[in-house]
């Protein structure tokens, strides 16, 4: 993924109007679990920046990445209007190794579900590059429980297992929704919302 691919043209086209992850608020299902996060986060994949400002607005040193610079730039000026002290930056999630520290904790929410399987493997080991050892991801993604339709494709529990099964330790996979904007019609996903995993894993020492 690069700023000039197919890939960035499309989340610009989706930019231009009101994508339906981008829901002016986290996922209540990492809300669920901020109180047993701690320390510095990295949010990949961090779109307007939503949930990197409420976990900055807790106390944490939060940097948010994305690909798309005008997305990081709507991130940056929520941030000033909040008065809130993150750092946002146009990165490359494959590219992780750019950044200039290590960090307790990595939030996906949403991004490890777009991404095709060679590129899934590249973000699995950029994400350990970038998280201290013993650090946590939690991760949010879309599950095959949803039925097909619109959205990104279905991750399984195999397909998580799989892609963390060397120098993880995956502490909870757990069945959540997710939440959808409110212009989204009620019927595209399931009622409720849609069928995702929340996993939570650790980053073993080497």
């Amino acid at each position: 993924m690069t700023e000039s691919s197919p890939q960035a043209d499309h989340f610009r086209k989706a930019y231009s109007q009101q994508p339906p992850w981008e829901i002016g608020h986290p996922q209540p299902a990492l809300v669920a679990v901020a109180d047993q996060i701690e320390g510095s986060i990295l949010d990949a994949g961090c779109g307007t920046g939503d949930c990197a400002l409420f976990f900055a607005a807790r106390g944490h040193a939060v940097y948010g990445i994305d690909f798309v610079p005008e997305v990081i730039a709507q991130a940056k000026s929520k941030a000033a209007a909040a008065q809130l002290d993150a750092c946002f930056m146009v990165i490359d999630a494959l590219a992780l190794g750019q950044l200039p520290r290590q960090f307790d904790n990595v939030i996906d929410c949403g991004l490890f579900h777009v991404l095709a399987d060679p590129d899934r493997r590249t973000y699995v080991e950029a994400i350990g590059q970038v998280l201290r050892p013993g650090g946590r991801l939690w991760l949010l993604c879309f599950s095959e429980q949803e039925p097909a339709g619109p959205g990104p494709r279905r991750i399984s529990r195999a397909d998580l297992y799989e892609a963390f099964a060397q120098s993880w330790q995956i502490e909870s996979l757990d069945e959540v929704r997710m939440e959808a904007a409110p212009h989204v019609p009620p019927n595209a996903f399931s009622p409720g919302g849609p069928h995702a995993y929340r996993l939570i894993a650790r980053r073993e020492p080497t």
